[in-house]
């Protein structure tokens, strides 16, 4: 059988949250209409894979990642994992001749990044890391994408992307949040990054961004709050803001264009009526019927996404979000960062070897970078 016909047989490494929440319904979902085939998880903790495995009817369950590749051979790995064993798990996965669908963030620099997708074998048919940017793929998205490259709105002038969420200090007890070395960055890398996705999805290349942060609550190496100004290829320019110190939480994109604002808020996902478009004077009727017409309502969610994925995988297709569609989020928040420690302005393309942001977000920058370890902890 061809791999168009044939379920992906799939392998879940990681088994909190995200997993249980968002990553096995979507794929129990897909194997209900023989899509995908789960054949095995993985997670340090032992308890916690062979109950995860037991409740999902999962055959395998592992605490190592390397025998259940060698073990079980999946078509697809996907990571739900901290960010700073991304890099590691999927050079392991590729290696193995799995495709990768990774959490975000992805990997904490570029630098990680880019050792991902070297070990990729290079064609678009075959294995591949791919990142989960589930925004890009609702419906409302899609409609707006396609309305924006056709130009019916006319050219994109001025936009605002929000992020504002609040986590307290109990979310940053887990000792993997708030520090450059395991979440790579803060509320820019780790919660604004979906919006920030998209806006990069919808408004086209950027060329310049000059960022701001500051750590004003929480007792952590990373930013807690930032902002920046963003010049886009077309001409356009945006304001950029992530937080999590905002009790009224938003999500927001809006898009000032020639003949229309386009504007979405929610807050971890949306649908069709999240959407609002609102016409400039002048503007038939019948042409803003057309424009407000969204058709079949598809959720944001991991479930759209991996459908997408699924279905170029077994066509020999690159996602979207593998390769530079991967990594062009990643390097717009790279120079955000850079810029803010640097207080100048980051142009897109200038983040490569030999940049110190380019292995680390922090860039080493004096009150950002992890502090030295004290003599007594060196000792220990």
């Amino acid at each position: 059988m061809s791999r168009s016909t044939t379920p992906l047989r799939t392998a879940v490494v990681g088994t909190g949250g995200i997993a249980r929440g968002s990553h096995l319904p979507a794929l129990e979902k897909l194997a209900a209409e023989g899509e995908v085939e789960l054949v095995a998880a993985v997670d340090l903790d032992t308890a916690a894979v062979h109950t995860l495995a037991a409740a999902s009817g999962i055959p395998y369950a592992s605490t190592d990642l390397d025998a259940m590749l060698a073990d079980v051979s999946p078509d697809l790995v996907v990571l739900c994992t901290p960010p700073a064993v991304h890099r590691e798990q999927s050079v392991a996965a590729l290696r193995a001749g799995a495709w990768v669908w990774c959490e975000k963030p992805p990997c904490p620099s570029l630098a990680d990044y880019d050792a991902v997708e070297a070990a990729e074998p290079g064609g678009d048919a075959d294995p591949y890391a791919s990142i989960v940017f589930q925004h890009r793929f609702g419906s409302g998205a899609r409609h707006v994408r396609r309305l924006l490259r056709e130009g019916a709105f006319g050219r994109p002038l001025v936009a605002h992307c929000q992020t504002t969420w609040y986590r307290d200090s109990a979310y940053y007890s887990v000792p993997w949040r708030g520090r450059w070395a395991t979440e790579g960055g803060g509320p820019a890398m780790g919660h604004g990054i979906h919006q920030t996705d998209l806006l990069l999805d919808l408004m086209g290349p950027w060329t310049e961004v000059r960022g701001m942060a500051a750590r004003l609550v929480h007792d952590v190496e990373t930013e807690d709050v930032s902002t920046a100004q963003v010049r886009f290829a077309g001409g356009a320019v945006a304001t950029v803001v992530n937080s999590v110190l905002s009790p009224d939480e938003t999500s927001r994109i809006r898009i000032d264009c020639e003949h229309a604002t386009v504007e979405l808020t929610h807050l971890y996902g949306y649908r069709n009526a999240d959407w609002r478009i609102t016409p400039a004077p002048g503007v038939a009727e019948e042409t803003v019927a057309a424009w407000r017409d969204f058709g079949d309502d598809e959720p944001s969610s991991h479930l759209a996404q991996l459908r997408v994925l699924v279905a170029d995988i077994k066509a020999g297709r690159r996602h979207a979000t593998s390769g530079t569609g991967g990594r062009q989020t990643l390097e717009f928040i790279t120079a955000l960062y850079k810029s803010a420690f640097t207080d100048a302005p980051v142009h897109a393309g200038e983040i490569g070897p030999g940049d110190p942001y380019y292995t680390a977000l922090h860039g080493g920058a004096p009150g950002w970078a992890p502090a030295a370890p004290r003599e007594e902890e060196d000792r220990a």
